[in-house]
Order: structure tokens, then C-alpha cells, then sequence
């Protein structure tokens, strides 16, 4: 396995502000949340490089399963207790992974993928509980130690925008 050093390419603060703007105009200009979610996913792998997969798996039952995405096929259904999306979704927190191939039980979608960050994602104005959990926003990058404390920071400022603004159903219909 080659490894390729992280070229410098954290950003700043400012770049997520604006970012995190461009992201809620998406989503304040269309009403369906499909196409809100669809976008915002566009729009962030779009702006962030060095990601060669970004997308969501929303909650249904003990599993995450396969929602909007860009970047090639990926696994259709994550049980909870799996992999990095897995583990984000039980702890109810963010998961930055340097290696993924330390991780034990890592589910591997591409082998194109070294690092990345699995963030969960929440309805609005509810606790941070698992029966309020949507889902979670997972990236993926071809670099080892692609993301650092300031993306995870504003990517979950992001990820939160996302739970609180998009017009998500009512989580008895989400999860059918």
C-alpha cells in the first residue's frame, strides 16, 4: 500500500462560515428535503477536496441505510453496531479516523479510501439520543489524516445546519 501524504489543505474558520452559508442557501431554496439533502451533498463535494466520497446513511431499525450520496457505489445497509458509521450512530458522536485500515471491523466500501470523518446528524431541537437520530453524514478521502480538528469542526456545524433546517418526514416516515 502506497502512502500518500496529507498535501496542507485545512482550511480556515472562514472557509467554513462561508461554506455553512452556501450550504443553507441550498436548503432554504427548495422545500422537498430529498432535494434540500441531495444538494448540500453536491454542493460539500463540490468545495471540499481531496474527498472521494461524501453521503448519508439515514437510520432505520438497528440500521443505517444507504441515502443521497456522491462518489461511486457504496454499501447499501450498515448494521449499528459496524464499521465507523456504526460506531458514530451508537456513541452519538463524531468519528475522525487517520487510518481506517487500524480500524477493527471497518467496512470497506472503496479501497481507494485511508481516512474519514462519520458525523452524526439529529431533528432538530431534540436531544442527542438515538431515537432522535436521522442519520449520519460520512466523508471519505484518499489520504491519510484528511481531516483536521478545524474541517471536523465546521463540517459539523454542517452537519447540524443539515439536521435543523432541511424538511425532514416525520421519523415514523423516514424509517419505514
Amino acid at each position: 500500500m502506497n502512502f500518500t501524504p496529507a498535501i496542507d489543505i485545512s482550511k480556515n474558520e472562514e472557509f467554513y462560515t462561508n461554506l455553512f452559508k452556501l450550504v443553507d442557501s441550498y436548503i432554504i431554496s427548495e422545500p422537498d428535503w430529498l432535494a434540500q439533502l441531495t444538494n448540500s451533498l453536491a454542493l460539500l463535494n463540490e468545495m471540499l477536496p481531496q474527498v472521494n466520497w461524501i453521503g448519508v446513511y439515514l437510520l432505520k431499525d438497528k440500521d443505517l441505510v444507504l441515502g443521497p450520496f456522491q462518489g461511486k457505489m457504496a454499501c447499501n445497509r450498515i448494521p449499528l453496531e459496524k464499521g465507523v458509521c456504526g460506531k458514530s450512530a451508537t456513541e452519538l458522536k463524531t468519528m475522525n479516523i487517520d487510518n481506517v485500515g487500524k480500524i477493527e471491523n471497518y467496512i470497506s466500501c472503496h479501497k481507494e479510501t485511508f481516512s474519514e470523518l462519520v458525523i452524526p446528524i439529529f431533528y432538530p431541537n431534540k436531544k442527542q439520543e438515538l431515537e432522535h437520530l436521522i442519520g449520519v453524514l460520512d466523508i471519505d478521502s484518499p489520504v491519510f489524516a484528511r481531516f483536521t480538528e478545524i474541517d471536523q469542526k465546521g463540517l459539523e456545524k454542517i452537519a447540524q445546519l443539515l439536521g435543523d433546517k432541511i424538511n425532514w418526514p416525520e421519523p415514523s416516515i423516514l424509517r419505514k
